[in-house]
């Protein structure tokens, strides 16, 4: 097994881990707020299958966190125990925590490349991704001579993102010189549409988002190295 796919593989189960502690925090927090809720109302709540619901619901009950009666309506109500309680404010602020570590990351990520960017020369910039990454994005933009000339994303139902033009098609953007991913739902699949448009060369993307390209971006000139001419060091 490489090493590229073991990086993956551990790279999906944290995202499952992710996951799995999300829908449990959400499912405590909706416990606590409305003992009454029916399992179909929690599914709907949670926005997950219901079969998926229940072993979730399950889960908490065997870990102590969840206690379940049935009411005089023969219905059963959900409501948190003690040790409920104290996980669902674990959870909560183990995940404020990393909410702030991402915004941190992506922060700095941002400023740096929108840095280069504005050093080369590179002024004019497309984000896309509509999402809080294309809203940090603009915040980056703020401290450098950079333009953010407008932002593409494919589910778009408006026609603007906070104060520049939003388009569902990249290539109805307005010229450019860069194209910065922000797009945390699909990166890879961005970049790939996104190289055969425009080449990988105009493109530029955070590394928490994790795109795997046969192109390496060498120093703070973003010059394009293919990977196969690096020497191996002596």
């Amino acid at each position: 097994m490489s090493s590229e796919q073991t990086l993956d593989e551990g790279e999906s189960t944290a995202d499952c881990a992710d996951n799995e502690t999300r829908i449990t925090m959400e499912m405590l927090h909706a416990v606590d707020g409305e003992e009454s809720l029916s399992q179909r109302g929690l599914a709907a709540r949670l926005n997950i299958a219901l079969g998926l619901t229940n072993a979730y619901l399950k889960r908490c009950v065997r870990m102590g966190l969840v206690k379940v009666r049935r009411t005089p309506s023969n219905r059963y109500a959900y409501y948190l125990t003690p040790k409920g309680f104290g996980e669902k404010s674990r959870l909560t602020a183990n995940y404020l925590f990393r909410s702030f570590d991402f915004y941190r990351k992506a922060r700095n990520q941002c400023d740096q490349l929108l840095g280069e960017a504005a050093d080369s020369g590179l002024c004019r910039v497309a984000l896309v991704g509509a999402g809080e990454l294309a809203e940090i994005a603009l915040l980056c933009a703020l401290q450098h001579e950079v333009e953010v000339v407008g932002v593409a994303d494919e589910g778009a139902t408006a026609n603007r993102f906070r104060h520049v033009d939003l388009v569902r098609d990249p290539t109805s953007l307005p010229a450019f010189d860069l194209i910065l991913i922000c797009d945390a739902k699909d990166p890879q699949g961005s970049f790939e549409k996104l190289a055969g448009q425009f080449g990988p060369d105009a493109i530029r993307a955070p590394g928490l988002l994790k795109i795997s390209s046969p192109l390496l971006r060498d120093g703070p000139t973003g010059e394009v190295v293919d990977i196969d001419s690096l020497e191996t060091p002596s």
